[in-house]
């Protein structure tokens, strides 16, 4: 656990080149994502062995340090303040250029008093050695550097690439949307309760307003996010919620206010954001101040009028009846699907981009039928969890990594369980994967028997998902069935890894049969990240 971020962050800070070597910054619920100028100076293993990094992940936009809920947020406020410090350091000291510059004895003199806690100083026989093979090692680098850009060009697919600029437009929202969705489900608790009836009208209001104008905020990071002005986008996709549309026909049907809901206002702000470009790209500067803003609004908020929210409103409705019909048909096997798969895709950091699907359920539906069944996935992670945790007793290491993550575990935050637990060891990986799927199968069962588990607000899940449950049968049967679909998970994902996710003879550390030595994933320290 991290006691100190500004400590974390001045140890990532060498570790990933230097100031400046770091061209973005941002972080997620549980990770540091960082743009990166050269991706070869960054130092994996070191990185890995910082006290409270939890695994490293790296996508074809980003470079990004898993360190947990809650921490993350602090040790990004510490590493930007530690990153502008640093750059106002180079630029005061020009001699020292970005830290690359004299390798030799006069100019490398600052990097190396930054890289002294992480790498053993270098002996006057290596300086020889290196000296007399400086071709070689040249001519290595550059081989590496071509592979690292193939394999970077074999990652940045064009779903990959939607996937990761899609939740890059929706995480910032997720507070947002974690805030309201509490403050909504305070509100239904009082209503339904009969209490508090003068106060009950202001909570529910708190909690609907952004809800009323998210699609306000989707177009202004959408824009963002593909390089056009935010306000713009924020202005075009607008429309999407004004009253006044009701008096638009499109298609021989009056639109309604919030049609299309976050899908017409993503397709709204994209289009904004393309007819914004070309008319910078053609347009002389006298009159683009003018006429840029003008035919941006306007040439797009027209077909978001007449075409965008039409189309995106089609959408919207079938992604609700596919849900819908998902659940109440085939139940069971759905949810067995979608629990046992959901833990790969937070692996790889996919799973945000099922945020506009969660956000257009509770447009419509005011939940979301699917986060329920996808939080099984975090129960089997947990069950998995506990029993390596009972199995492993003398692998201090790894019982203080499941001691520290089992909280977040427990309210659904996966991530450093499965970083620093479930995945290096795999086999646990995959039985957790299996109670995922029970619990998921479940949940399934009862929404084929017409017990539908629903959730207001996307963010928060495991036992942090309560307060925000809803369904058609109440809340205490709503929460019945999903903490009896947390505890399948539990106990499934414990049965099948305490008897199937590790090798034989676990209880003492895992050793290599003929050597008789502590295999690396359960050695004492650091637990290695997911295979890229």
């Amino acid at each position: 656990m991290i006691k100190d971020p500004h400590a974390t962050a001045a140890a990532l800070l060498p570790l990933v080149g230097g100031p400046a070597n770091v061209t973005s910054v941002a972080h997620c619920m549980t990770r540091l994502r960082l743009g990166l100028a050269d991706r070869s100076r960054v130092d994996d293993e070191a990185l890995r062995a910082v006290p409270g990094v939890l695994g490293v992940v790296e996508d074809s936009a980003s470079y990004q340090v898993v360190l947990g809920p809650g921490v993350v947020g602090r040790v990004t406020t510490a590493f930007e303040t530690l990153l502008a410090a640093g750059r106002i350091g180079t630029a005061d000291d020009p001699a020292d250029g970005d830290g690359r510059e004299g390798d030799g004895e006069a100019g490398g003199k600052t990097a190396g008093a930054d890289d002294a806690s992480v790498a053993p100083a270098v002996t006057p026989a290596a300086d020889t050695a290196v000296d007399t093979t400086a071709d070689t090692a040249d001519a290595l680098a550059r081989r590496g550097a071509e592979l690292k850009a193939r394999q970077k060009a074999r990652n940045a697919t064009p779903l990959k690439t939607v996937l990761r600029r899609v939740a890059d437009i929706f995480v910032p929202l997720i507070p947002a949307l974690i805030g309201c969705g509490i403050v909504a489900g305070i509100a239904g608790l009082l209503t339904n309760l009969r209490w508090l009836p003068g106060l009950t009208p202001a909570l529910t209001a708190l909690s609907s307003a952004f809800m009323a104008l998210i699609a306000v905020f989707v177009g202004h990071n959408t824009a963002r996010e593909f390089g056009g002005t935010p306000v713009l986008g924020g202005a075009v996709a607008a429309v999407v919620v004004y009253p006044g549309v009701a008096k638009v026909t499109a298609f021989g049907t009056a639109l309604a206010p919030g049609q299309g809901g976050v899908l017409g206002a993503l397709a709204a702000a994209v289009l904004g954001t393309y007819v914004e470009k070309w008319c910078r790209a053609r347009l002389p500067g006298t009159l683009d101040v003018l006429l840029t803003p003008t035919l941006t609004v306007l040439v797009s908020g027209l077909l978001t009028l007449y075409v965008l929210m039409y189309a995106a409103g089609e959408v919207a409705t079938a992604i609700g009846t596919a849900a819908d019909w998902l659940l109440t048909t085939t139940g069971a096997l759905a949810g067995l699907i979608l629990g046992g798969l959901f833990l790969p895709l937070v692996m790889l950091g996919l799973h945000q981009a099922l945020i506009p699907i969660h956000t257009t359920l509770i447009e419509q539906q005011g939940h979301t039928v699917l986060l329920p069944v996808l939080a099984m996935a975090g129960a089997g992670q947990v069950g998995a969890a506990a029993a390596v945790y009972v199995r492993l007793r003398h692998d201090t290491s790894l019982r203080t990594t499941i001691r520290s993550a089992l909280p977040a575990g427990l309210l659904g935050v996966g991530e450093p369980l499965i970083y620093g637990v479930s995945l290096p060891l795999g086999r646990p990986f995959l039985t957790a994967c299996v109670g995922g799927a029970a619990g998921g199968a479940f949940v399934g069962l009862f929404a084929m028997l017409g017990t539908e588990v629903g959730a207001t607000a996307i963010g928060p899940s495991g036992w942090a998902l309560f307060p925000l449950l809803a369904g058609g049968g109440g809340w205490a049967v709503t929460a019945g069935v999903y903490g009896g679909g947390l505890l399948t998970g539990y106990a499934v994902g414990f049965l099948a890894t305490y008897f199937f996710g590790l090798p034989d003879g676990a209880g003492h550390p895992v050793c290599d049969p003929e050597k008789h030595e502590p295999r690396p994933a359960d050695r004492p320290g650091p637990r290695p990240a997911s295979p890229r």
